[in-house]
């Protein structure tokens, strides 16, 4: 019976990370209603039998099914962002970009866009060419493209994780 309730526990868990790659700690525990101990106890397991991926940074944990590759979660982990998110999409539809296009189409403050733009560049997706003016691209449009496409189901912005992104970024 017990075996049953884990088995039963760790499949809606999978399910919840399938449908939302890159899903974050915090957003599983409110989305399944678990207890901390819980939920910490099946996500090791899931990890331990190597059912998913995890990916943990300084001062956030996420979380992928085993069938997203490496490079699709590192856009991923940005892209469920939505001030990045538009930003990407910005990028993507226009090709070079100057930076206060950027600022101008997210309706971001400068220092935010900047700092978003810094953590992509260095993450590879964005790319900068410099001249008279600084000009962002997409250094794999290709796939940026295609993983904005596959996943777009998991990028639903609620009200919930919007207040979640904001708590974390405290």
């Amino acid at each position: 019976m017990v075996q049953a309730v884990e088995a039963d526990t760790r499949m809606m868990l999978l399910r919840r990370i399938e449908e939302n790659p890159g899903i974050r700690y915090m957003e599983l525990l409110r989305l399944t209603g678990l207890v901390n101990g819980v939920l910490t106890y099946h996500l090791a397991a899931l990890e331990k039998t190597d059912v998913i991926k995890v990916d943990r940074q300084s001062r956030m944990t996420r979380y992928f099914p085993v069938s997203v590759s490496d490079s699709e979660a590192a856009i991923l982990k940005f892209v469920r962002h939505k001030p990045v998110r538009q930003i990407v999409l910005f990028i993507l539809d226009h090709g070079l970009c100057t930076f206060n296009e950027i600022v101008d189409d997210t309706k971001k403050a400068p220092s935010t866009v900047s700092s978003h733009l810094k953590r992509l560049k260095e993450s590879g997706i964005v790319s900068i060419r410099y001249g008279k003016y600084r000009l962002y691209s997409l250094a794999e449009k290709d796939l940026v493209a295609e993983v904005l496409s596959k996943y777009r189901a998991s990028f639903a912005d609620r009200v919930v994780d919007n207040f979640a992104e904001m708590v974390e970024e405290l």
